[in-house]
């Protein structure tokens, strides 16, 4: 497989710039690596970006993080390793890459409340931005049909 295209943020050079930025920003939320990691798999599975399933994966891997985890992400709502902190971030995630799923608020508060009573306000800043920067990243794959082992450096 081959992508349609160069990634747009290399065509256009002031994108290409700013990524290393909005990813410095995330960091300052203070949610661990894995974490984030385990956020941006699970939206990147969600919408099928075959390239940032790869590089997350390959990532969790790298910083020790077990196969039983990385391979029931997919289903973490039955798998029993994660904890109560990670579920409440994964399920902010899906609710907010599946945003026109919802039958009411795109994302409803018992959502939200579950996860501010595990996270505060700064680590909820560095959730969402990651949440919707891993959005953004997908939705530029998919369309260029970036393949799985991809990587931008």
């Amino acid at each position: 497989m081959h992508a349609r295209m160069a990634n747009p943020a290399t065509i256009l050079p002031q994108a290409y710039k700013a990524v290393p930025h909005l990813l410095g920003a995330i960091e300052q939320g203070g949610v661990s690596t894995t974490l984030r990691e385990i956020i941006m798999l699970r939206a990147s599975q969600i919408n099928s970006c075959a390239a940032c399933v790869h590089a997350h994966s390959a990532t969790l891997r790298k910083e020790g993080e077990s196969d039983d985890r990385i391979d029931t992400v997919a289903v973490w709502r039955e798998s029993p390793f994660f904890t109560d902190a990670e579920r409440a971030a994964l399920n902010l995630a899906e609710a907010a890459t599946r945003l026109a799923d919802s039958p009411g608020a795109a994302v409803p508060d018992a959502i939200w409340d579950e996860a501010a009573d595990n996270f505060d306000e700064k680590e909820l800043a560095g959730i969402v931005l990651a949440i919707a920067t891993i959005n953004f990243f997908n939705r530029i794959n998919v369309t260029i049909c970036e393949p799985a082992g991809t990587t931008w450096s």
